[in-house]
């Protein structure tokens, strides 16, 4: 079995949903980090008329956690559901494929390091 990274990019006001959802599904850990950024239209938000020229950046949330690949399209289809309102800033989730990890404290690698 493989491990597999998700990288989830929205709202700051999703985290709580977000923090939720991981935790009822099992899921061990994560990572929260707050950035700034924009996608495709630029830090436009939504009732704004005018498209923008230059990029606005706005603040955002990357949460990353690890999954065993056998959970992983549960664990996405869980994550879609909670950031999904339909609007501009819903977000952008990146899946990345993991060769190991190694829990420093024991040694345990691949899964039974998560």
């Amino acid at each position: 079995m493989g491990l597999s990274k998700i990288e989830i990019i929205t709202g700051m006001q999703k985290f709580n949903g977000l923090k939720r959802v991981l935790s009822q599904a099992g899921v061990g850990g994560m990572t929260f980090t707050q950035v700034l950024g924009c996608g495709r239209e630029k830090g436009t938000r939504e009732y704004e008329v005018d498209e923008r020229y230059e990029m606005e950046l706005l603040p955002k949330q990357q949460i990353n956690v690890v999954v065993d690949d056998s959970r992983l399209d549960e664990i996405l289809d869980l994550i879609k559901k909670e950031l999904y309102t339909g609007h501009i800033g819903d977000g952008k989730i990146f899946v990345y494929h993991i060769d190991n990890a190694i829990r420093v404290r024991t040694g345990d690698e691949g899964i039974d390091a998560l």
